[in-house]
C-alpha cells in the first residue's frame, strides 16, 4: 500500500497542521497536543473514573451511515471501529482488516479480517459482517447520508472465507481506502441494525473501545468501558480497553455555559472553545487548551444557483465582492481562525495555495457589475429589475454554531451598502429547510475529509440524483474533471486537477469560502491522554482522569 513521495509531502502538511496545541490557531505558535495532554506520559497509572465531556451541538443519530453531522463523531468514534486507520502521514494501516491487495485495474479490494473480535451484543465479526455494513449503506432503504458519499464507487462484495471478503468497485478510485477509515463507516453489529432498523442510532452497536448505556436527548450521551477491548489502531499508544470506566458526553450548546462549566469543574473538558475565551484558558493554571485544525472543505457559504438571479456568475460575483471576509473572521474570531480561500482546507492533497489573496471587497466593482444586469436602485436604497427587487434569503441553523448566525447579521449588512435586501431565517429544521425544501439562496457548511474527492458530491451533476448539491451547479467541465480526480493515481496529476476545479469555483462564484475550523478543546489539568487522529476528532482510548 505505498504512495508516492508526493502525496507523502501534502499528507506532512496535513500532519504539520493537525497536531496543534496553541491559542491563536494556524498563526500562533504550536506544541505536541499529545504530550500536553499526556501530562508527559509518566505522571501516573491512574484507571477509572468517568470523563464528562461537553459537546457544542447534539448529534443527529449515532447511526454512522445515517449521520450527517461533524458532532456525530465525537460520540461514535467510542462505540465503532472501522476497517483500516489512516496516520497523519497520509498512510493506511490496519484495524479490523489486518491486510489487504488491490487487483490490477484498481477496482477491487481483498481485506483479511481480524479474528476474534466480537460486536458488544456478541456477534462475531466477520467477513458477513462486512459485507452487511458496506451493502446497507448503498441500500437506499438505509437512507444514509454522507457515508454514501464515502463509500462511492461501491458496488458490491464477496465472502471468500469467514474472515476473507472481496470488495468490487464500478471504477478505480484513489479516496477509497482512506474513506473506509472514517468514522462515518464504521462496522454497525448486523444483528443489532436487523433488530432495531430506523432505531438503531438510538441504540447503537459496534466493536469499539467503548459500550453504548445511554441517550438522553438533548442532555447527554453515556458511554461505558469495553472490557473485551484489544484491538486499537496505530493512532492511539493503549490498544487495549480504555482507562476511564465511563464519558457522559453532555449537549451544551451555549457557549459561555459550556466553557463556564469547565471553568467550574462541572465537567473536565468542553469543546469548540469561543475565541474571546481562548486567552484566559491559556493562562488558566488548572486548564488546559488542546486544538487540531481539521482538514477537508472549510466553512463554506453556497450559492443556490438552481434560482434566479444566482444562476447569473456576475451577480454572483458582486457579491463575492462586496463581502468583507477578512473583516468578518478577524472580528469573529480575533485571530484564531484562519481565512479560508478555496473549496478546500490547506493540509489536504491539492489545495491551491495560489488563490489566497485572489478575493478582496471592492465596493465600486460589486456596484458596477449590479448595474451592468440592470439591477437599479430605488428610494429604499434596495436594487430592483423588472418589478422584482434583488433580495437573497440566507438560511442558517440553530444553535449559533461557530458563530455563524453572526456571519449572516455582518454579510446582511455589508450587502445592503450595494442595494441587496438580505432576509436571514435561522431555523433548527435545516434538514427540512435546506434538504428537502431547497428553500434559500445562500447556505453554509463544511465537511472534516481525508481526500478532495470530497468535492464530488458538493459539485458534481449526478449527485442530484442522490442527495441534491448544496450549489446546484451542473457543468460538464467540472464533472468531468471530478470524474478523472477521482481515478487518477499520480498525485502531481490529482493536485493540478484539483486546482482547476478550485479555481473554476473562485472565478465564477460559485461559492464564498469562510473559514477553517480549529477544534479546539478546553480540559481540566486532570485529564491527561486526548488525542486527535488524522482529521482533528478527539480519541479517549488513552485517557486518564489523575485525582
Amino acid at each position: 500500500m505505498n504512495r508516492s513521495i508526493s502525496w507523502m509531502k501534502y499528507m506532512a502538511l496535513a500532519a504539520v497542521l493537525v497536531m496543534v496545541l496553541s491559542g491563536c490557531g494556524a498563526a500562533g505558535g504550536s506544541t505536541n497536543s499529545t504530550a500536553q495532554a499526556s501530562g508527559g506520559g509518566q505522571a501516573g497509572q491512574a484507571e477509572g473514573g468517568n470523563l464528562t465531556f461537553a459537546l457544542a451541538t447534539s448529534p443527529d443519530t449515532l447511526d454512522p451511515h445515517r449521520s450527517g453531522l461533524a458532532v456525530t463523531v465525537r460520540a461514535i468514534r467510542t462505540i465503532y471501529d472501522n476497517l483500516v486507520v489512516q496516520l497523519p502521514d497520509g498512510s493506511i494501516k490496519p484495524w479490523l482488516a489486518t491486510e489487504w491487495s488491490v487487483s490490477k485495474d484498481g477496482k477491487s479490494y481483498t481485506f483479511k479480517l481480524r479474528e476474534g473480535v466480537k460486536f458488544h451484543d456478541g456477534t462475531p465479526f466477520n467477513a458477513e459482517a462486512v459485507k452487511y455494513n458496506l451493502d446497507r449503506v448503498i441500500d437506499p432503504a438505509t437512507k444514509a447520508a454522507n457515508s454514501l458519499a464515502l463509500i462511492r464507487p461501491y458496488s458490491s462484495s464477496e465472502v471468500i472465507d469467514e474472515y476473507t471478503i472481496k470488495v468490487n468497485l464500478e471504477s478505480p478510485s484513489q479516496a477509497f481506502l482512506g474513506n473506509l477509515s472514517q468514522a462515518l463507516l464504521g462496522i454497525v453489529s448486523p444483528t443489532a441494525a436487523q433488530k432495531y432498523g430506523d432505531q438503531l442510532g438510538k441504540n447503537p452497536v459496534g466493536t469499539g473501545p467503548y459500550t453504548f448505556v445511554k441517550w438522553d436527548e438533548n442532555a447527554d450521551i453515556v458511554v461505558a468501558k469495553n472490557k473485551d477491548y484489544n484491538w486499537g489502531p496505530e493512532t492511539v499508544e493503549n490498544k487495549a480497553a480504555p482507562h476511564v470506566d465511563t464519558i457522559t458526553f453532555k449537549i451544551v450548546p451555549e457557549e459561555a455555559t459550556r466553557i463556564g462549566s469547565v471553568q467550574s469543574s462541572q465537567v473536565l473538558a468542553a469543546e469548540t472553545v469561543p475565541p474571546q475565551n481562548i486567552a484566559a484558558l491559556k493562562n488558566d493554571p488548572n486548564q488546559q487548551l488542546l486544538q487540531a485544525n481539521t482538514v477537508g472543505l472549510p466553512y463554506t457559504l453556497f450559492f443556490n444557483l438552481r434560482k434566479a438571479p444566482w444562476d447569473d456568475v456576475k451577480v454572483r460575483q458582486a457579491i463575492q465582492s462586496a463581502v468583507d471576509v477578512e473583516s468578518i473572521v478577524k472580528t469573529l474570531y480575533l485571530g484564531n481562525y484562519e481565512r479560508a480561500w478555496s473549496a478546500l482546507s490547506p493540509g489536504i492533497l491539492g489545495y491551491d495555495a495560489s488563490l489566497e489573496g485572489s478575493i478582496n471587497p471592492d465596493i465600486n466593482k460589486a456596484n458596477q457589475l449590479l448595474d451592468e444586469q440592470g439591477w437599479v436602485k430605488g428610494a429604499d436604497g434596495i436594487r430592483a429589475k423588472d418589478g422584482q427587487k434583488l433580495t437573497l434569503r440566507y438560511v442558517d441553523g440553530s444553535p449559533n454554531r461557530e458563530k455563524r448566525n453572526d456571519i449572516a447579521a455582518i454579510i446582511q449588512q455589508q450587502l445592503k451598502q450595494v442595494g441587496i435586501a438580505v432576509e436571514v431565517e435561522i431555523t433548527k429544521d435545516i434538514a427540512t429547510v435546506i434538504y428537502q425544501n431547497w428553500d434559500y439562496d445562500l447556505y453554509g457548511n463544511s465537511q472534516v475529509n481525508s481526500d478532495p474527492n470530497a468535492l464530488y458530491a458538493f459539485y458534481h451533476t449526478s449527485a442530484e440524483g442522490e442527495r441534491p448539491t448544496l450549489s446546484g451547479l451542473s457543468d460538464p467541465k467540472i464533472d468531468e474533471l471530478l470524474e478523472q480526480g477521482a481515478v487518477e493515481t499520480d498525485p502531481d496529476k490529482r493536485v493540478q486537477i484539483y486546482n482547476q476545479i478550485q479555481q473554476y469555483l473562485i472565478e465564477q462564484a460559485v461559492i464564498l469560502p469562510i473559514y477553517v475550523f480549529p477544534y479546539t478543546v478546553a480540559a481540566s489539568k486532570k485529564v491527561e491522554g486526548i488525542k486527535f487522529d488524522s482529521l482533528g476528532y478527539p480519541l479517549f482510548n488513552d485517557v486518564r482522569i489523575q485525582p
